[in-house]
C-alpha cells in the first residue's frame, strides 16, 4: 500500500483541477468494491455506517466513528475523507480535540458541519468550529484537508445569500473546500463556485445532474452520501419482501 503521506498528497492534488467522484461506501465490502471499480477515494457517509451498526443517522458515538474511520482508511489504498458530522463536541475547543482524534486515524480529508440536531449553529460559533478545527490539523503537521459544510437542506426554502455567507466565513476560517448539501440546481452549484474562492464539493442526489455538468461550471469533487447505503438497503429490504410473501427470489 502506498504510504499515509502519499495517500494524503494525492488527496490534496486531486482537488487542485479538474473534478473527480468520491463515492461512500459504508462498510468494508463497499469500500473494496469502490476501489476496484477504479475510483481516485472514497468518503464516509454518517448516515450509511450507522445503519451497518443497526443504529439512525447521528446515533454513533466519536469513539464509534473513530473506529469506522480508522478501519476504512487502513482498507484500501484509497484516500479517505471523513464525514465527521459536527465535530461530537459542545465547543471548539472540544472539536479541535477530536479533529486530532480524526487525523490520528489515518483520514487524508474531514468535513465539519454547521448544523446543532436540526438547526443551524450561529454563523460566529460556526466559524470558531472550523477555526478550531483549522488549528488542529496545522499543529498536527498532517496534509489533512478540511471541509467547511453548510448544511442547506436544513432550510425551509435555500437561501443563497446566507449558504454564500457561511461557506465563505469557512473558507477564510481555514476550510481547503466548501460543501452544501440539499442544493438541486447547476444555477445553485454555480454561484458557489462563482462566489467562493476554494473548490467546491457537489452531492449528485436527487439532483437529476452528472459529473459532466457539475464539472462543467467549475465544480471540483462530487460525492453522494448516503445514495449507494440506501440504495442497497433499498434493493435487501425488497428481496425480503418477496422472499417473505412469495417465497422466491428473483
Amino acid at each position: 500500500m502506498s504510504s499515509l503521506a502519499q495517500r494524503r498528497a494525492k488527496f490534496r492534488a486531486l482537488h487542485q483541477q479538474g473534478c473527480f467522484v468520491l463515492p461512500n461506501p459504508w462498510d468494508g465490502g463497499s469500500a473494496q468494491r469502490c476501489a476496484k471499480a477504479g475510483f481516485e477515494a472514497i468518503a464516509s457517509t454518517s448516515a450509511g455506517a450507522a445503519w451497518a451498526m443497526g443504529k439512525d443517522d447521528g446515533e454513533m458515538s466519536v469513539d464509534e466513528v473513530l473506529h469506522h474511520l480508522q478501519f476504512l482508511s487502513g482498507l484500501t489504498d484509497l484516500p479517505v475523507n471523513a464525514d465527521f458530522e459536527a465535530g461530537f463536541a459542545d465547543t471548539a475547543d472540544g472539536v479541535a480535540r477530536n479533529v486530532t482524534r480524526c487525523i490520528a486515524t489515518g483520514v487524508s480529508g474531514l468535513s465539519i458541519e454547521d448544523r446543532d440536531g436540526g438547526k443551524f449553529f450561529a454563523l460566529d460559533e460556526a466559524v470558531a468550529r472550523v477555526a478550531a478545527a483549522r488549528r488542529a490539523i496545522d499543529a498536527s503537521g498532517e496534509n489533512v484537508v478540511l471541509v467547511g459544510r453548510c448544511e442547506a437542506y436544513l432550510m425551509a426554502e435555500i437561501d443563497m445569500a446566507e449558504i454564500i455567507r457561511r461557506l465563505q466565513a469557512y473558507a477564510a476560517a481555514g476550510a481547503d473546500c466548501v460543501y452544501a448539501p440539499g442544493l438541486k440546481s447547476l444555477t445553485q452549484f454555480a454561484e458557489i463556485v462563482r462566489a467562493v474562492n476554494k473548490p467546491v464539493n457537489a452531492n449528485l442526489t436527487g439532483t437529476g445532474l452528472s459529473v459532466a455538468q457539475l464539472a462543467g461550471v467549475g465544480v471540483r469533487r462530487v460525492s453522494v452520501g448516503a445514495a449507494l447505503a440506501r440504495a442497497t438497503y433499498g434493493a435487501f429490504e425488497g428481496y425480503l419482501g418477496r422472499l417473505q410473501t412469495a417465497g422466491t427470489l428473483p
